[in-house]
């Protein structure tokens, strides 16, 4: 008798453990990361090379931020050069802008 008390109290004490590593239903919702604030860039000029190499570069900034690959300050210091970038393209100074890029690029670990 006192062999199957033992393994009912063995038994009950089991399932009550297990039920501790169940989860209680579905993970409650998971609030997005903030993505990077777009650029204030002037008017680019739409067959340009250096407006291709501006959308193309910051749309990889914005996954790599969105990613946590990117800290934001970092992204903020990059935003500021591409400024200088899209300023220069916009005012038609191609081979300014391409510098400019190519340089933000470099300093921050980026292929060029």
């Amino acid at each position: 008798m006192h062999r199957i008390l033992l393994s009912i109290a063995l038994v009950g004490a089991s399932v009550a453990l297990a039920g501790c590593n169940q989860s209680s239903g579905a993970p409650g919702p998971v609030a997005a990361a903030p993505g990077p604030r777009l650029p204030n860039w002037p008017a680019l000029p739409e067959n340009a090379a250096c407006t291709e190499s501006l959308n193309n570069y910051q749309k990889v900034l914005t996954a790599d931020v969105a990613t946590g690959n990117l800290n934001q300050s970092v992204y903020d210091k990059i935003e500021a050069d591409l400024a200088r970038a899209a300023n220069a393209c916009a005012a038609g100074r191609e081979g300014e802008a391409a510098a400019i890029i190519r340089s933000t690029k470099v300093n921050h670990g980026y292929r060029a």
